[in-house]
This record gives structure tokens, C-alpha cells and sequence, in this order.
């Protein structure tokens, strides 16, 4: 893991715990709020995939994991396509889209990193399975008829279909970003870490 994440050109301490939870927090405090104002915008009849990408650009830039760069190193632990020349949109930001060759070692897991990686997946498949159960129970609803899950629809300002859909949009977004998260909120202080 990253101990520092740049940002805009300004270099993010990320060794302590606190620093990472308040980035992760963040960082679905945001995707809640692109997922309601992309509801407000129009139901999600075509801005609903831009959550999507925008959590793929969160996983590119800030989380890692599954694409190099960002704070976890890659699970699958090959060296990154390297561009030659940046992305002119890309420079507007200051993200940066290329890094240093990677040594070898930096892209292998240990088998510390590698248990933690999959304990962290074992955890993120947990939640997701969690957050399926209501898009079960709307669908088993859209399926037959329930009273009582008549009576709630009847209160919601969004139809069933548009619930299930912004559900789904929802866990898609965290099955793409949660074990990254979970390793990022769990992991200790790296100074610590590195003490022991």
C-alpha cells in the first residue's frame, strides 16, 4: 500500500489510518451523492453508467487494486501499460496518469498482503451479498404481489423498476470499490506497521 497519494499536484499523506477512513468515507459520501443527483437529473434512464465510470476513475486515481495506481497495489500483480505522453484532459486535473517503472517487488504481494487481500474480498462479498437481499425482495414483489411491499412502494416518489435499477447502479458501485475500501479502513498506521 501507498503511503502517499497525489492529488491535483499536492502530495496526500495516507500513512495513518484516519487519514485513509476519512478518504474512504469521503469517497462514498460522493458516490451517494452523484447516485441522487443523476436520480434528480433523470431517473437514471441515461446518466445511471455514469456512476459507473466515475467509480472506475475513482478505483484508476485513488483506490487501486484492480488497475495500477491508486493506494493498494494490484491484485493481480502485472505491470501497468505505460503512456509514452499524457492524456491532455488528464493535465487539466493534475492526476497523474503515469508513474515510475514499478520494481518487481512493488507489484508482488506478500503473503501477508495476499491474505489480507482475500479476507478483504471474503468481506466485500459478504456486504454485496447483504445488498442483494432487497433487489430480491422488489424482484420477488415485481414478480407476484405483496401487500406489504405494495403499501411501501406506494409511499416511494420512484417506481419499482427505477428502485431495483438504482439499487443494482449502487452495488455495482460498491462491488468495484469495496475491497480496496476495506483494505484501505483496516489496514493500521503504516509507521506502526513498519515498527513491528
Amino acid at each position: 500500500m501507498k503511503a502517499e497519494l497525489v492529488l491535483m499536484g499536492k502530495r496526500l499523506d495516507m500513512a495513518p489510518r484516519a487519514a485513509r477512513r476519512w478518504l474512504v468515507a469521503t469517497i462514498y459520501m460522493v458516490l451517494a451523492a452523484v447516485l441522487v443527483e443523476l436520480y434528480l437529473l433523470d431517473h437514471w434512464r441515461t446518466s445511471g453508467y455514469y456512476l459507473i465510470f466515475a467509480t472506475f476513475l475513482v478505483n484508476r486515481f485513488l483506490l487501486g487494486g484492480y488497475q495500477f495506481g491508486g493506494l493498494v497495489k494490484p491484485f493481480n500483480e502485472r505491470a501497468p501499460v505505460r503512456r509514452v505522453t499524457p492524456v491532455p484532459f488528464v493535465l487539466l486535473f493534475g492526476l497523474r496518469v503515469w508513474e515510475p517503472e514499478p520494481r518487481d517487488s512493488e507489484l508482488r504481494n506478500d503473503e501477508r498482503e495476499q491474505a489480507q487481500r482475500d479476507h478483504a474480498h471474503f468481506q466485500a462479498y459478504q456486504a454485496l451479498i447483504v445488498a442483494l437481499a432487497p433487489m430480491w425482495l422488489l424482484a420477488a414483489w415485481a414478480a407476484g404481489s405483496s401487500r406489504l411491499l405494495a403499501w411501501l412502494m406506494a409511499r416511494l416518489p420512484m417506481t419499482p423498476m427505477q428502485l431495483i435499477y438504482g439499487l443494482v447502479l449502487a452495488t455495482i458501485a460498491m462491488a468495484i470499490t469495496l475491497p480496496q475500501s476495506i483494505l484501505l479502513w483496516t489496514e493500521p498506521d503504516m509507521e506502526e506497521a513498519e515498527g513491528e
